[in-house]
């Protein structure tokens, strides 16, 4: 593959919850649950020093905050659908907890999501398991996969008791189905992962919480994440997956990338360039 070759993800369906792209012979719809809203000392550079009046000037703030889209992905075979991440639900601030509105308006049959896997297992990627109601999100699922060094974070989870002996452990490197193969990417969280989804000769990294602010990490992947459990491991994982992306000329699609979140990174003098199907 060459980075410089004309971008073949087809985008199929839009609305504004849900874009779905076709990619060989599957389709990925990134799901909007919507955005939370972040100080800008959660931002951290080298020396785990916060940013204060020095924010670079390309970084947008909406009432002075960081505002950072909460995306998931769900990858169809035409048989059956797996989805990456499940959002919030009612877990944390109300302006997310929509996956169930992306679902429908991408006209996705719950009953059809037999796997879901977690990028890691903090609460705005896991919660959206259960509804705002208390019923089950995924009535049918029959896979519920977490990053084996996380999976007693996530049953430590009291609102997801159900759930506890349900999660099955999955390993860095494991291969999930024929187009689902999982990638390390610690730091972020113990168990971070990356999900590679290849078919048709395109691949797709998708690749949770390696960046929270576009507008600046791109540009500075040294910049760490208040919430990194060892800010030095996510910033190598960064490096890694960026370089990956920009020399393979993978696509990517990230949870906090601007919605849909999904796009091809460039290398750039100095750093990379992320650019947004």
């Amino acid at each position: 593959m060459t980075a410089n070759r004309e971008q073949a993800l087809e985008r199929i369906s839009a609305g504004p919850f849900h874009t779905t792209y076709k990619i060989g012979d599957i389709t990925v719809t990134s799901l909007r649950d919507g955005y939370v809203d972040m100080p800008i000392k959660r931002l951290r550079q080298p020396g785990d020093k916060p940013y204060g009046d020095d924010l670079p000037a390309q970084v947008q703030l909406v009432e002075g905050m960081l505002r950072l889209s909460v995306n998931a992905f769900a990858i169809d075979d035409g048989q059956d659908i797996s989805l990456i991440d499940t959002g919030s639900s009612n877990a944390w601030h109300p302006s997310m907890g929509f996956l169930p509105q992306a679902l429908s308006e991408a006209k996705i049959a719950v009953e059809r999501i037999r796997t879901v896997a977690f990028t890691h297992t903090h609460l705005d990627h896991i919660h959206g398991l259960i509804l705002a109601d208390g019923r089950d999100g995924f009535p049918l699922l029959s896979r519920l996969l977490v990053p084996r060094p996380e999976l007693d974070m996530f049953r430590a989870e009291a609102r997801l008791k159900r759930f506890h002996d349900r999660a099955q452990p999955f390993e860095a490197g494991q291969r999930l189905s024929t187009n689902i193969e999982t990638m390390a990417a610690h730091g972020h969280e113990v168990g971070h992962t990356c999900f590679r989804v290849a078919s048709g000769g395109e691949t797709l990294l998708i690749w949770g919480d390696t960046v929270h602010v576009p507008s600046l990490q791109f540009d500075r992947p040294e910049v760490a994440w208040e919430f990194d459990a060892d800010q030095e491991q996510a910033r190598a994982s960064r490096l890694r997956l960026l370089a990956l992306a920009a020399d393979n000329a993978c696509f990517v699609a990230g949870a906090h990338l601007d919605s849909p979140g999904v796009g091809r990174v460039f290398r750039t003098e100095k750093g990379f360039r992320f650019e947004p199907l």
